[in-house]
């Protein structure tokens, strides 16, 4: 299975790029996981902020490979502890699809994209930066995996 995380927004600090390759590049193949960054639209002083929400999501669903389940990262969604991320991470692994994990712009995500979802699942109850969100995915990711296959990186 390949994990695509299809993010908005592209140009990050390089402590992102660095922190969330260090994670991806300890997951092994059984669980690759690959960034996709999609461009984020110009938010200017007279922004259309609905237009730019709409054009943002059309590029990330275009994104998603075909067959892929699809999951949104949504504030409103399902929030997991790491032992319960470890089971889905199973029930995805074992899915035969790859998966594909979206997390929107600054103003957030459309109804299309979250419609699209078979899942939503939020992080954290904490507004995060988006910057951040992809570090700390990685890792849980990471850990996640770590757990399934009993590697001591997860000391519970």
């Amino acid at each position: 299975m390949q994990i695509h995380l299809i993010a908005v927004g592209d140009k990050m600090p390089r402590w992102v790029q660095d922190g969330f390759s260090e994670y991806a590049k300890r997951l092994p193949a059984e669980c690759a996981l690959r960034l996709i960054e999609v461009a984020a639209g110009r938010r200017g002083k007279n922004a259309d902020i609905p237009r730019i929400m709409r054009d943002e999501s059309e590029r990330l669903l275009a994104a998603v490979p075909r067959g892929a389940i699809v999951v949104a990262l949504e504030v409103g969604g399902t929030s997991w502890s790491t032992e319960q991320l470890a089971g889905q991470l199973d029930t995805w692994m074992n899915s035969g699809h790859d998966l594909a994990l979206l997390v929107g712009g600054p103003d957030g995500l459309t109804d299309e994209v979250r419609n699209a979802a078979r899942q939503l699942w939020s992080l954290s109850a904490l507004t995060l930066p988006h910057p951040l969100v992809r570090v700390l995915l990685a890792e849980q990711l990471y850990r996640a995996w770590s757990i399934l296959r009993n590697h001591p990186y997860h000391r519970a």
